[in-house]
């Protein structure tokens, strides 16, 4: 299982319109057949420092994910909206029963 915490600072003024074009994302990341989960935190301190929780089957799920259409698009217009660059860590986990 492959885990990604991909923090964003979006530009206060951007907010609104990074909301509506991450909405996309997460409705059709949650759709691809490797994803096992795909949340959008807020930071309770920052309303513009959120984090995208991504839990991904394996590796293979990820680059499809990335390869995707709607991770490309979104890709795009998100570097216009963010005030900082993207902060990516990656984790390969297992479930504990």
């Amino acid at each position: 299982m492959i885990i990604i915490h991909a923090r964003m600072a979006v530009k206060p003024e951007k907010k609104e319109e990074f909301l509506k074009e991450i909405d996309a994302v997460v409705e059709g990341s949650r759709a691809e057949a490797g994803n096992n989960s795909y949340d959008l935190y807020q930071d309770p301190k920052d309303a513009n420092s959120l984090i995208m929780v991504e839990n991904w089957k394996d590796m293979d799920a990820v680059q499809a994910h990335n390869s995707s259409s709607h991770f490309q698009k979104f890709s795009a217009a998100a570097k216009e909206m963010l005030s900082a660059p993207l902060d990516v860590d990656v984790y390969q986990g297992e479930k504990v029963n």
